[in-house]
């Protein structure tokens, strides 16, 4: 069934003894979000979406919602909120914010201090009337946080902090049921919707099954998305199966190139394509936050909705995990690698001598425009300093902008993007205010920052291949043969200069392509070797490190989702599972893939192919 409607505040009054009583305001409900937005990134960390003050330096209109509270009285009030810039600067930080109930001001500034998730005191209100409207006013426009807001007539009654804790309290005060609805019956459940999953889901779809898809963001694409802004890369018809990316004609922005305007992106193409398949059940804002099992199975998956917090079950025979950082697997308990491996794990020359746990990182990209007029940008300064040395130039940064190498990039993931945007800030300050001859940059002002860093790497699901280097540099052939990988191995690490710069905090980085010839890859890389019934798409496929340099660009992973979408429908016809399609269904695969489920349009799209050797010659093929 389609999500319904749910009531757009989460509002629980709450009785803790006769003359006691509370009341739990999730900010991400607000019925008014102003300039606000709606952060669920890390949701799994801090257990809630949270309100984002992502002004550029210009403070955001006002986020506001009416509540309803259980009595009139005296109330305390705690705000959980971040200061952000805390791991860099301890001093105040720039994500201020007030918060007013109904007419008064609490105290200001909320958001600047503490080092941590934490439930900061805003004083105390006295409240005559039952419904007041409470509003978050933004005092800076530099990303200042609001998680949830709890009003309480005992002074003693602060909310937990600890993850456990503070889950189990919110359940209960949002009055969320131990068991989730069913959201209907599914052939396929695919989780993200990226180039990988809306792919995986539309080819299983045309090929008869009925398919739920999931996505955490309210617009699709993921990082091909006006929110990211990374374009396609990779070459279509290219290997044994040459309509394998025949979908990506139906929905590919025409335009190339990274941090570009938004339209350039095309959200709305790909929100009407999908949502014209009648096979397909689209659910946007959900985050997948549970996995229910069954044996070595996946018996349902509970998505929590990142506004409502409302939550729905969703059950199949057979699940694919498009989410990118492997989320669906890890819960289920799928086996996974994070970082690199080593030279001797796999034999591959290119891998570090010893294996250790460093990944390619996120990009916060970011543009400026001409503002025609000279235009100021605030001081910012918190930890990082700039000077006319170190500084970065330059008046937009694209993929090269790049953090987190050094850090877990899903339980660091909060910093890491963070660190993106006070990088970008903090280097934009100097050149507007500090460096020397700022001629240039005088007229210019921030155009855009994103606050949804785009990933390359974190988990990589385990299957029954992992694919290598040796793999590529041999064109090992595989008797299941299946999508084509053919750009280069591009594999990224800090940028000298800026490490040298900033030692051990380089926001930039660098890459050498290796270019290889056309390579298909084993069908056995595309599902959980543990995990019975789960699939995989997209950059969390079972590959090493070193491979996952050429298979992880959008065009590529696209192809894979095409191949899940087959597979699911093979296993929907014959009751099997991703192995039994292997062992069993192989050449009812191959014609699949031969055949194709999209339309055999032009290719037209050819601005970020990549390089790469061609197509191996039939000679040399082993």
């Amino acid at each position: 069934m389609k999500r319904q409607l749910f009531i757009s505040v989460l509002l629980v009054m709450l009785t803790f003894s006769s003359r006691a009583a509370g009341l739990l305001v999730e900010t991400e409900s607000f019925t008014n979000k102003g300039g606000w937005v709606v952060d669920q990134q890390f949701m799994d960390l801090m257990g809630s979406p949270y309100l984002l003050a992502h002004g550029l330096g210009n403070p955001v209109s006002d986020a506001s919602t009416e509540v309803s509270f259980p009595e009139k009285g005296e109330y305390y009030v705690f705000v959980r909120t971040f200061n952000w810039t805390s791991p860099w600067y301890k001093g105040a930080g720039p994500g201020k914010f007030t918060l007013y109930v109904g007419n008064k001001r609490l105290a200001s500034p909320l958001g600047c201090e503490g080092s941590s998730w934490e439930w900061q005191a805003a004083g105390k209100v006295s409240v005559n009337n039952l419904k007041t409207m409470v509003r978050l006013h933004d005092l800076t426009g530099f990303d200042g946080r609001c998680d949830a807001i709890y009003f309480t007539t005992d002074k003693n009654d602060v909310p937990p902090s600890d993850l456990d804790s503070l889950t189990s309290f919110r359940r209960k005060a949002l009055g969320i049921p131990d068991v989730a609805p069913k959201a209907g019956n599914y052939d396929l459940v695919v989780v993200g919707a990226g180039i990988a999953g809306i792919s995986a889901a539309v080819s299983a779809a045309r090929l008869g099954c009925k398919v739920a898809l999931i996505n955490d963001r309210p617009v699709i694409g993921g990082n091909n998305s006006s929110e990211i802004r990374v374009h396609m890369g990779g070459r279509l018809e290219a290997g044994p199966y040459k309509n394998l990316g025949n979908l990506q004609k139906e929905f590919t922005p025409l335009k190339g190139g990274n941090a570009q305007p938004a339209s350039n992106y095309e959200d709305e193409k790909k929100m009407n394509w999908i949502k014209n398949e009648k096979n397909v059940d689209l659910f946007l804002n959900y985050r997948v936050m549970k996995v229910t099992m069954d044996g070595n199975r996946i018996a349902s998956v509970t998505a929590q909705h990142i506004e409502q917090g409302t939550e729905l079950s969703f059950t199949a025979p057979v699940f694919s995990d498009c989410t990118g950082d492997g989320t669906v697997g890890a819960l289920a308990g799928a086996d996974f690698r994070m970082g690199r491996e080593g030279k001797n794990d796999f034999n591959e020359s290119i891998a570090p001598d010893e294996a250790d746990k460093l990944t390619m990182g996120s990009s916060v990209q970011w543009y400026s425009e001409d503002n025609k007029k000279p235009c100021g940008f605030p001081e910012f300064e918190y930890g990082v300093k700039f000077n006319d040395q170190n500084a970065e130039k330059v008046m937009m940064g694209e993929w090269t902008w790049e953090t987190g190498m050094n850090y877990n990039q899903i339980t660091d993931f909060e910093r890491i993007r963070d660190y993106g945007m006070l990088v970008v800030y903090s280097n934009w300050s100097f050149l507007k205010n500090h460096m020397k001859e700022n001629t240039q940059y005088r007229n210019r002002k921030l155009g855009w920052v994103a606050y949804v860093a785009g990933k390359r790497e974190s988990r990589r699901l385990m299957g029954d291949y992992i694919l290598k280097q040796d793999d590529i540099d041999k064109n090992v052939q595989h008797e299941d043969a299946s999508f084509t990988t053919t750009w280069s191995i591009d594999l990224h690490w800090q940028d000298p200069v800026n490490e040298k710069n900033f030692p051990g905090n380089a926001f930039k980085a660098v890459t050498n392509h290796n270019v290889i010839h056309h390579y298909a890859v084993p069908y056995r890389c595309l599902y959980s070797r543990n995990v019975d019934n789960l699939f995989m798409a997209g950059r969390n496929i079972s590959v090493t490190h070193v491979a996952l340099g050429t298979v992880r660009v959008m065009r590529t992973t696209g192809m894979m989702g095409e191949v899940v979408g087959m597979a699911a429908s093979i296993c929907k016809d014959h009751s099997t599972t991703p192995r039994g399609v292997y062992h069993h269904y192989l050449p009812e695969l191959k014609e699949l893939m031969k055949k194709g489920v999209g339309e055999n349009l032009p290719n037209n799209q050819k601005y970020n192919e990549g390089g790469s050797l061609g197509e191996w010659p039939e000679n040399e093929k082993k």
